[in-house]
């Protein structure tokens, strides 16, 4: 993926078929990790470039663009700009192949931070085929240059070559729009930095309708928080300290912009006429213009919305319908009939014969991202799940996917909420009351089948620093008593009545890092014993393990000679042993694909390597219900069990997609099955009995169920450097 986001996968490299796409051969570039394109020659099939983005976050040298003239056995760097700027986009002149346009991109990822361009991106062409490159927007050629220059994509026109067009991601600043419209308004901005008395002079009248429409407490008006500053209970940045999130921005960005050249990349002109709303902060997810084979001035391009234009990017029109899902990646237009395309987006496929006046939905396979799922005590049982940019949903277990639903509309799934569905928690005494959420802590808690509906977001006071809260929070339902309630920011919250109120009873448990523009040094799972009530564990995004023995009041660092500053992607306390405790370490956002397992017997004090699972981040660790010695471990490419606590573990993929990314997984204990939550092909079920077979037979006896994938030594490979500059240890 070239998408740049929280989850983009990296892959291993280039694959070529000659035998359209029965077999496979693999050429090499693993570095390479994103590839935005590869391009093939249009007469000579041993000839291809590709446009490699490289590491998401990290530097490395092994971007720009490749290119191969005998069929992929060899390649040759022929553009690198630096370790920072890959190659995201590439077309060439069908009449002339020695004409060959890419699209430099500079980007930088960090868990707790992102540029989304800088001044050596930009169109580069080449003229002897993509030999050699120049850079085509130069200063003077009419495309911007300088440190705003985020993503961009490129399409030459088959119908007349001398036409390139580019869609930008500007990132410079528009002239301010956070002006005042009257003067009866203030904006953020005027808040601060200021001093007491500044404070006090600002207008009560203003100062309340601010109040009022940006969300501070209705307990509070203007002339309370004056006393409070004048006293000295408040500082006189209260406002600013409550409301800045960490990301100052105080005129929007440019966005998306439209680039037409008539002279084959020489010189450059903006085209659309107007200010295009279409990426807003997010234009490194989008990026891509597509041309019509017959008219150069009929364009799409892929944004939050799908749009086409047909005056050379003047104008545009959303050319989507009520079937087809917001935020585009891919759009294929016929060449014969450029009415006719096929649309990638975060709903999966979509398919027109006119324009965009009428599509379908084409989802085979599913195409479903879970972040977190659950299930109920309900005959049949539910499943619950929030997914990467379609809400929360459940529906029953026993469902077979079948298209017979379209004819009564009674989908057997049932949606609870939109957005970015995270994780879901249900209480099991009625099987109907729901905590779920999106992105950023935005949870709720409601009924199903009623219209009941509370948030249950915490929330800070003024004068207190205010909570982080990661992209996917977590959350947990006591399972001694379902009226208490958890849930993590940079500090861990316990509710005793169902989430009504949500206190914080930490400090943070975080090592509290610098921030950055993404939120960072949050807590990211959270676990309870089912042995005892009270015995609680915390793992954050920047490393930290904590334990509690008495219900989250007092917490313990157990890090211990743990790897340093790595994702803590689960803790698991056991349900056989009181103390016995396992932890996953995740990689991802360090560039470090190494698997990383770990148990515990002694409530986290010393912890002991496990597994030997292959180099995938694990995400999901699971215990069976019945047998302490089966544990299961979802990883960036499937399922894996162990029948020997933990000592060797075997891939459980039949049935299942290869390399398939697991981000979840949850035992419905009476039923004896586990349901898998992949991140790109929906939802799995299986049952347990064949594998819980395995702790009195060998493994081998069950190869049917098994595949024979050969891990790799786990325990021989070193953790990573950690964050700040500290030196990782290892037990």
């Amino acid at each position: 993926e070239a998408n740049s986001s929280r989850s983009s996968y990296a892959g291993m490299g280039v694959y070529k078929s000659s035998n359209n796409g029965k077999t496979w051969e693999y050429l090499g570039l693993p570095e390479s990790h994103h590839i935005g394109k590869i391009l093939l020659h249009p007469t000579d099939t041993n000839i291809a470039w590709v446009a490699a983005l490289g590491h998401l976050y990290s530097p490395n040298k092994e971007r720009g663009v490749y290119k191969t003239t005998d069929g992929g056995k060899n390649w040759k760097q022929v553009l690198y700009i630096d370790n920072n700027t890959g190659v995201v986009d590439m077309d060439i002149n069908p009449l002339n192949p020695n004409d060959v346009y890419v699209a430099a991109w500079y980007r930088t990822r960090r868990a707790w931070d992102f540029e989304e361009g800088g001044k050596t991106s930009g169109i580069y062409k080449s003229t002897d085929g993509g030999n050699t490159f120049k850079l085509s927007t130069v200063s003077g050629s009419g495309f911007p240059v300088g440190d705003g220059l985020g993503r961009i994509g490129i399409a030459v026109s088959p119908k007349n070559p001398q036409v390139v067009y580019a869609v930008l991601d500007n990132q410079f600043k528009r002239p301010d729009t956070a002006k005042k419209k009257t003067d009866s308004l203030y904006v953020l901005k005027d808040f601060k930095g200021l001093t007491k008395d500044q404070f006090l002079g600002l207008d009560n009248k203003k100062l309340d309708t601010f109040f009022r429409k940006n969300g501070i407490p209705r307990k509070y008006t203007a002339e309370i928080v004056k006393e409070q500053v004048r006293s000295g209970k408040l500082l006189p940045t209260t406002i600013w300290d409550y409301l800045f999130d960490g990301n100052e921005t105080e005129t929007e960005i440019v966005g998306c912009e439209i680039y037409r050249s008539d002279d084959a990349g020489i010189t450059w002109k903006k085209v659309n006429q107007k200010y295009l709303p279409l990426y807003n902060t997010i234009g490194y997810y989008f990026g891509k213009i597509h041309l019509s084979a017959t008219n150069e001035n009929k364009l799409i391009i892929t944004a939050v919305n799908l749009e086409m234009s047909t005056d050379g990017g003047k104008t545009f029109k959303s050319i989507g319908g009520p079937t087809v899902h917001s935020d585009h990646h891919a759009c294929w237009i016929n060449p014969n009939r450029d009415g006719h395309m096929i649309n990638g987006n975060d709903g999966g496929v979509n398919i027109t014969y006119d324009e965009g006046k009428h599509w379908f939905k084409a989802n085979t396979p599913a195409v479903g991202q879970f972040y977190g799922i659950t299930v109920d005590n309900a005959k049949p049982y539910n499943v619950y799940g929030g997914l990467q940019d379609n809400g929360t949903w459940f529906g029953p277990s026993n469902h077979k996917e079948n298209n017979d639903w379209y004819n009564d509309g009674d989908y057997s799934f049932k949606r609870i909420a939109g957005a970015d569905g995270m994780q879901v928690q249900v209480d099991t005494r009625d099987n109907k009351t729901v905590y779920y959420g999106f992105q950023f802590g935005n949870y709720s808690r409601s009924v199903t089948g009623t219209r009941e509906r509370k948030s249950i977001k915490p929330v800070n006071d003024l004068g207190q620093e205010a909570f982080r809260f990661n992209w996917q929070s977590p959350i947990l339902l006591s399972q001694h008593n379902q009226d208490v309630f958890y849930f993590g920011t940079n500090k861990f919250h316990r509710s005793l009545n169902k989430a009504d109120t949500l206190p914080a009873i930490s400090a943070d448990l975080t090592t509290n890092p610098k921030q950055g523009n993404v939120p960072f040094g949050t807590i990211v799972t959270i676990a309870e014993s089912p042995l005892k009530f009270g015995l609680l564990y915390a793992g954050t995004d920047d490393g930290n393990i904590h334990v509690s023995k008495d219900g989250g009041y007092t917490w313990t660092n157990i890090n211990g000679k743990l790897p340093r500053g790595l994702y803590v992607s689960r803790v698991v306390a056991s349900a056989f042993e009181e103390g016995r405790v396992y932890v996953s370490l995740n990689g991802y956002r360090n560039d470090n694909f190494l698997p990383y397992l770990y148990v515990s017997e002694d409530y986290g004090y010393t912890w002991k390597l496990i597994g030997d699972l292959p180099n995938e981040p694990i995400n999901v660790v699971r215990e069976d219900t019945k047998h302490p010695e089966i544990i299961y471990v979802g990883t960036d490419g499937g399922v894996y069990i162990s029948v020997n606590q933990g000592k060797n573990f075997m891939g459980w993929n039949k049935g299942l997609p290869k390399s398939l990314p697991v981000h979840d997984m949850v035992i419905q204990k009476r039923d004896n099955e586990i349901v898998v939550g992949t991140h790109g092909r929906s939802i799995y079920i299986a049952k347990l009995d064949s594998v819980q077979l395995l702790v009195k037979a060998p493994a081998t006896s069950n190869s049917n169920a098994m595949d024979s994938r050969k891990p790799v030594d786990a325990k021989s490979s070193k953790p990573p450097p950690a964050n700040n500059n500290e030196a990782a240890e290892n037990e």
